[in-house]
Order: C-alpha cells, then structure tokens, then sequence
C-alpha cells in the first residue's frame, strides 16, 4: 500500500539536515493498513521499534481539543453557536471586550479574531498565566476571515474545563493518545533554548509546557498506531456521532471545517487530493490527512524540529509529496465537483 516512491521520499528525508525519525501510516476505507518507520528517536540515538510516542502538538486541536467541544455539543453541555461569556462569565472582567460575544464555532475555525500567538510562558507560574489569560486585552480583528490562532484553542480548552469540571489533563483519551508519554519511548523534539535541555516526553510547545503540559492547542502525544486509528476512524465512522463527524470534515468557512483545514490550493495535503479531503498539521511536523473519495487516510509523523526548529529542512515539501505519492495510487471512487 505504501508506494516504493513514497517509502524513498522518506529514507531520503532523514539524516543529517532533516528529522531522525519519521513514521508513515496509510489506511483505507475498507481497513487496509500498512506503515513505514525510519531512523532513530533522536540523532545517534535507538533505532525506532514503531510503538514510540511523538509529540502531535498542533494535531491536539482537531483530535482533542475540537473532538471533546463537539461531543459536548453531542451531551448538550454547550452550543457550537454559544458566546464565550456563557461558559467564561469572568472573561474580560470589566472590560469592554468583543471577545466575550465570539462564539464557539469562531474560535474552533480561527476566525474570532484573535491574534495567532503570545509568549505566555513568560508571563509567570501557571496559576498566574492561566489568570492572566482570561483578563489579557486582546487586539482583536473583526470576525469572520481566517486568522490561526493558538489562544482560540486555549480558551476551548478553558471551556471544556468548565462544562465538564474538570482539568484537561484528566479527561479520558483513547489508546494510543496520552499527556503523559513515557519518556524511555518516545521521539526526541528540540533542543530547548528557554528550558535548556533536549525535550524527550516533554511538551515541545513552550505555552503548554508552561501551563502545565496540557492545553486546548497543544500537550498530546500519540503513537504511530494510535494516530492512524484516529484517521481510521474519521474515514471509516464511528470518530463522533455521525451528525458531529460531518461537521468536523465539512467546510464551515473558506479552507476550514470545525477541526481541520479543508483541501485547497498550496495545502499540506498534496495538489492530487480530492477536493473533499481535509487535514491537520503540527509544529513538530506531525500530520493527519482524509481523503473520504479516495477511501484514503494517512499520518505522517516526524520530528522536524530535531536538534532545532531554525534549519531548512522542508516539511511542507515532504508532506505535500507523500500525499502526492499516495494519490497517485489510489483512484477515487466518487469524486463531486
């Protein structure tokens, strides 16, 4: 199922200028799956097995963070169409803000406004960033175009926290996901220039880190198998409720569904995929791709920011090729146009 081309794409990419590992997981919609791993968890370091866990970093958005908001909805906790100020009634206290009337489907397709990034890990301990967070004076845009942002998800994780009461890092996840990864297996990231050591089993993303490992952006960690069940299981059903998991493949906005982004030009999918496939990224190059009429899913997992994140190694070129390389092999069975 992996195509020789797509398996050399990968061999070449690790080494020296590149990542030391990556890890290929290919299913179709009638429960065929292979995978591929390659190299070692970190330069000079063990051979990958295949059973390690990576870093998802961005992938907890979609596989998390806009999964756990959705079944909410599913358990008529919250409304996707909710303002934020009926789960963060204490959000821009005495504050003439706009954020407090965004709603939840705003926050999950990027498009409240919110800037895309703040450093809050150095804002303080984690009590007074996350009580600084809710007071912050954001410079918002108007709603409606698309603007990624990691603060969108953290205040969906704050929500998830408060309509379930609980704290994220409790929250049940399905095997092979996991906040608390054994560090004796599990991919190398970076070289930390703030916490000034090599990151093994540790959060990559510095704002998660600092809030205790976990947030609505990012602190997942997963294995190749575990991963690949997930696409598994938004290709073949049974993700969320079949209302739910419609919502979540199916464009909201230009280029975004309520947990992914939706196949469009210069994507990390690849330029052969259907115009119906969706996917996710994440910082320390890991990936998630569904192509519902090609009956295809795959997750590509690398350790692209290993030593450093300050290389020239080309992620999106890889990504985008082994998506191509995939097509490539897999006819769709119904394409819409």
């Amino acid at each position: 199922m992996i195509p020789d081309r797509t398996a050399a794409l990968l061999r070449a990419a690790v080494g020296p200028g590149g990542p030391s590992a990556a890890a290929l997981g290919v299913v179709t919609a009638s429960g065929e799956r292979d995978t591929l791993v390659v190299g070692h968890t970190r330069h000079g370091g063990p051979a990958l097995t295949g059973g390690e866990w990576w870093d998802l970093a961005s992938l907890t958005k979609p596989l998390f963070t806009a999964r756990e908001v959705l079944r909410a909805a599913e358990d008529g906790l919250l409304d996707l169409d909710d303002p934020l100020s009926r789960h963060l009634p204490d959000l821009g206290w005495m504050q003439e803000t706009p954020l407090r009337e965004r709603t939840l489907r705003q926050l999950l397709t990027h498009t409240a406004g919110l800037p895309a990034w703040t450093p809050m890990y150095t804002w303080g301990d984690a009590a007074t960033i996350r009580a600084r967070f809710l007071q912050e004076p954001w410079a918002m845009t108007d709603p409606g175009s698309v603007r990624y942002s990691d603060l969108g998800y953290v205040l969906l994780g704050r929500v998830l926290e408060r309509v379930r009461d609980g704290l994220l890092r409790d929250f049940s996840l399905d095997h092979g996901l996991t906040f608390t990864p054994d560090s004796a297996h599990t991919v190398s990231t970076e070289v930390c220039a703030w916490r000034e050591r090599l990151l093994t089993g540790e959060t990559h993303d510095e704002n998660a880190a600092a809030l205790g490992g976990v947030a609505g952006h990012a602190g997942l960690f997963g294995t190749l198998g575990g991963t690949l069940a997930q696409a598994e299981r938004l290709l073949r059903g049974g993700w969320l409720s079949p209302a739910a998991q419609q919502l979540a493949l199916t464009p909201q906005v230009p280029e975004r569904t309520l947990a992914f982004v939706h196949a469009c030009p210069g994507w990390s999918g690849g330029s052969l995929c259907s115009p119906q496939a969706a996917g996710h990224t994440g910082f320390t190059g890991t990936g998630l791709w569904i192509d519902p009429p090609r009956g295809l899913a795959w997750v590509l997992l690398t350790n692209r920011v290993h030593p450093t994140r300050h290389t020239a190694f080309d992620i999106q070129g890889l990504r985008r090729a082994v998506g191509n390389t995939l097509a490539a092999r897999h006819t769709p069975d119904r394409v819409e146009v």
